[in-house]
């Protein structure tokens, strides 16, 4: 239009330049789109290809306006000062005439500071550049309403950003994205400058927003570890981690007080650890103990129910805190991943290995591995340093909120299902693996057919170390079946898992475990169509009835002991199943040990019999154990030695021979020797059983019993000091190892005064 009335076009460059006197020298070009000097005004693309552009108003100065775009800090800064300090060092580095220009990446889970640790880092080092910060959100660039057209439009549009703010401003930026990359190292090439980039994602992001001049610094954040900027380049890569307890505890001070915080601490740490140390989520609780004047017990006990706890950590009417920082990360998901995440939202532990994660999701090894990659990437997940994977709790939470959103409603138990019974066959070969003939009364042979041993393979796992590894899962696991009405699963995989607790004495997992088992296989016998069925629930109930009293007998809990032990004679009679019977008398023997001694030879004696009636040869060597020590308490002495000499020679020669409880009644045939006046002989048996106890992987707990024994023979003979303070500090020491502190501090107790 303009070139056929070359009038109008005169008309509106004298209007322009009435519009802005001050640069009513120069021209505006109308025509021929090439660069214009003047006035400028820009708005959309005209048809002719013609720009209308308007520069921002000059600074009073007559010179650019110096940037200074990184976003306030609005609340108070705590904690990171190591982290900080580095940061400020290497940006002093810079300053000080290096000539490099530094890129330090930092990167962690969403919510975890990583922008308010940068943005307090900018404010502290404005001085060292004299040209300005600039700033870019890509996380904002990304969920603008209309998206980014083509590859790496993010990044050409934040080098315009950063154009527009440098001097010359909206001058020539050109359409490209390698032109604007080139014009923006050349603007930046005689300035000193700061660029902040908040929640990058890919590499390239990063490489384009590079200034070039010397002494100038790009500050950057991400979930993940963007490693191809270490790789290709002299970029910093820091990890920023949740907040420890203190840490934590520093961030409450500053928002409620040191003397609120101080007067609740054990609330307060509770607090801490409820929100995983991530600081986005400790500002709200910060802001609801102000503005609805709770106490932080009360928060402490409402957030303590993972049902509610991400709902409260919001404010009234807002998203969770949680939530809103996590979604964005996960809708960058690809589908597969997406769904592994969801479904490891599901479990109810957050530490795991490939494996269970592959049969969560129900994949093959080797995708759950790729997919576990993704989200170690998004910092969705963390690898740690045995080779498993942890998802911290409140991301548990959100990817449970997810799947219970977008996933079938069946699909929770399924997974219980496939889980649980990944867990039941390997703990059935660990079972295997550390004693083959133990008693057994679910038949599993159908589930470990065609299952994998990796415990009898070249260079896998000890057995009992994975047991130990995998107890929280399991217990956590067991809770779960339960609640999905899995009964059948779980009374196996109490009756299976038990055996760690044969080694490993934790208590109260251990009577948890074995009461859930209980529970379910009343509630299987409720559904029990056939006789085969119904045999083996009551005699698998039976089974774990009489477990359950070894826990609770140590527990001092004797009256719920008997009880157990009641019912499971008669369950175990039930059954045709001799070797049950010859076990649950064994157990009631040990609990007649405690509470009325004088019938205790009497069950042991009933399961000697059984057990030899069944062939149960290890469980006659067992019952004979037993029943030469309740002999010797009630003096029989000489009888007593007789048969420990008869248990000990079977459990020796065996084709599997029994090394722990072998030297369990080497133990045992000290102490007789004790009672006998031979107290020569009693050391020397007991220093045999110590040393032999020592060398099995399973005899910590006996041979901290066996030392125990050993200090009491010696004190009572005198002249062994030095030897009863070596004993009985080394079975304290043992029992602070196994957990069982109670008889850590009463050993340490009588080390003070051996004469008590």
């Amino acid at each position: 239009m303009f070139q056929e009335d070359p009038g109008a076009a005169d008309e509106l460059a004298r209007l322009l330049s009435e519009l802005a006197p001050d640069a009513s020298r120069t021209f505006v070009n109308l025509v021929s789109g090439g660069v214009n000097h003047g006035p400028v005004f820009q708005g959309a693309p005209i048809h002719g290809d013609i720009h209308f552009n308007v520069p921002p108003a000059p600074s009073p100065t007559g010179r650019p306006v110096r940037p200074d775009q990184v976003p306030v800090m609005t609340v108070p800064f705590s904690n990171r000062t190591v982290e900080l300090g580095n940061l400020e060092a290497r940006l002093g580095a810079l300053a000080g005439g290096s000539g490099s220009v530094g890129v330090d990446v930092l990167f962690g889970p969403p919510g975890v500071g990583k922008s308010a640790m940068v943005w307090r880092c900018a404010e502290r080092a404005r001085g060292r550049f004299p040209d300005g910060q600039l700033y870019v959100d890509f996380g904002a660039l990304r969920d603008q309403a209309a998206p980014l057209s083509g590859p790496g439009g993010d990044v050409s549009e934040a080098l315009a950003m950063c154009l527009r703010s440098l001097p010359e401003g909206e001058l020539g930026i050109p359409d490209s994205l390698l032109d604007r990359t080139n014009l923006f190292r050349s603007r930046t090439s005689d300035l000193r400058i700061l660029l902040v980039l908040d929640d990058v994602n890919q590499a390239a992001q990063v490489r384009a927003l590079i200034p070039k001049g010397a002494g100038s610094a790009v500050l950057a954040t991400s979930q993940g570890r963007i490693g191809e900027l270490a790789v290709q380049g002299s970029a910093r890569l820091i990890r920023v981690k949740p907040l420890d307890v203190h840490g934590g505890l520093e961030l409450l001070k500053d928002r409620c007080g040191p003397e609120a915080v101080e007067a609740e601490r054990e609330a307060a740490e509770r607090l801490v650890r409820l929100c995983d140390g991530l600081p986005v989520a400790l500002q709200v609780v910060a802001a609801r103990l102000d503005d609805e004047n709770l106490s932080m017990a009360e928060l402490a006990a409402e957030l303590d129910d993972e049902a509610s706890r991400l709902a409260g950590l919001a404010l009234d009417g807002e998203e969770s805190s949680v939530s809103a920082v996590l979604g964005p990360s996960y809708r960058l998901l690809p589908p597969d991943a997406a769904r592994l995440y969801r479904l490891l939202g599901w479990l109810p532990f957050g530490i795991f290995d490939v494996g269970v994660a592959a049969i969560a999701a129900d994949v093959a090894p080797g995708s759950a591995k790729r997919l576990l990659g993704v989200l170690a990437k998004a910092s969705l997940v963390e690898k740690t340093q045995d080779g498993r994977y942890r998802m911290h709790d409140l991301v548990r939470l959100h990817a449970r909120e997810r799947a219970a959103e977008e996933e079938p409603r069946t699909e929770q138990t399924a997974l219980v299902q496939r889980v649980g019974t990944h867990y039941l066959v390997l703990s059935a070969f660990a079972d295997r693996e550390l004693r083959k003939e133990r008693l057994r009364i679910a038949n599993l042979a159908d589930l470990v057919r065609d299952a994998r041993n990796p415990f009898a393979a070249a260079g896998g796992p000890p057995p009992l170390e994975w047991l130990d590894t995998e107890r929280s899962a399991v217990l956590a696991i067991l809770r779960q079946a339960v609640s999905h009405e899995l009964y059948t699963l779980t009374w196996r995989l109490a009756e299976t898992f038990s055996v760690l607790f044969l080694y490993h004495r934790y208590l109260r997992a251990w009577t948890e475990t074995l009461e859930l088992g209980i529970e379910a296989a009343e509630a299987a016998m409720a559904t029990a169509e056939t006789a085969e069925e119904i045999e083996e629930i009551t005699a698998g109930a039976a089974r774990l009835r009489s477990l359950l009293s070894r826990p609770l007998l140590d527990l001092s809990e004797n009256d719920r002991a008997g009880e157990q032990l009641e019912r499971a004679v008669a369950l175990a009679e039930a059954t045709d199943r001799l070797a049950l019977q010859a076990s649950v008398q064994e157990f009631l023997g040990r609990y007649l040990d405690v509470v009325d001694p004088a019938e205790a030879a009497g069950a042991y004696r009933r399961s000697l019999e059984l057990n030899e009636r069944a062939g149960e040869t290890r469980g006659a060597a067992l019952a004979t154990f037993f029943l030469g020590r309740a002999l010797d308490t009630q003096g029989d002495h000489a009888e007593a030695l007789v048969l420990l000499h008869r248990a000990q020679q079977k459990l020796e020669n065996r084709e599997e021979p029994d090394r722990r409880m072998a030297a369990r009644v080497k133990a045992a045939i000290g102490v007789v020797h004790s009672h006998l006046g031979d107290t020569g002989q009693a050391i020397r048996e007991l220093l045999e059983a110590i040393r032999e106890l020592a060398e099995v992987a399973d005899g910590m707990q006996y041979e901290a019993q066996a030392r125990v024994k050993l200090a009491d023979v010696a004190q009572r003979a005198g002249g062994h000091e030095e030897l009863v303070r070596e004993c009985l500090s080394r079975a304290a020491d043992i029992h602070e190892a196994l957990g069982d502190r109670p008889w850590a501090e009463e050993l340490r107790r009588r080390l003070e005064d051996p004469d008590e």
